[in-house]
């Protein structure tokens, strides 16, 4: 009865520890919850306005509430969105209407649009290192590469 007693408790303790992972931070512990808001990410600080066009015109979409974006070097550009709860079963409508308006208005940059929240908690957590550290261009745009790959992987 005893072996079975710690079987269990060293089993629930391996589950609660393993589900929390070291690299969160309070903002994006929260972030599915609330909005996160984070600021838009252009690895060329020459393109730090274009980024912020962008994210306005993501969030002008009817359902996105939320928005993260990360310009990179050249044409390469992520996107990342959360929609309001009961927007979801419109998810992959709302995310071809963004990835049409985004194309249309800015005809030179090759878009990667996201509804995952994984991704977005991705750039979110981009965001704020950058915010804490001063990262190095090569450093966000690797990162960037990174996130883009994990976004285009099917699970």
């Amino acid at each position: 009865m005893e072996k079975r007693l710690m079987l269990f408790i060293f089993s629930l303790s391996v589950l609660l520890f393993g589900c929390s992972t070291v690299n969160d931070t309070p903002e994006t512990r929260s972030s599915l919850v609330r909005t996160s808001n984070p600021n838009p990410i252009a690895v060329n600080n020459k393109d730090e306005k274009l980024a912020g066009d962008i994210k306005k015109t993501a969030l002008s979409i009817d359902g996105i509430y939320d928005v993260a974006v990360i310009k990179g070097e050249a044409k390469d550009c992520l996107v990342a969105f959360k929609v309001h709860h009961l927007e979801r079963f419109r998810m992959k409508k709302i995310e071809k209407q963004l990835t049409k308006e985004l194309q249309k208005q800015f005809k030179d940059l090759s878009f990667t649009v996201s509804s995952d929240f994984k991704i977005f908690l991705e750039a979110v957590r981009l965001n704020e290192k950058v915010e804490k550290e001063n990262l190095s261009k090569e450093k966000k745009e690797k990162r960037l590469q990174e996130i883009i790959k994990l976004s285009r992987e099917k699970t």
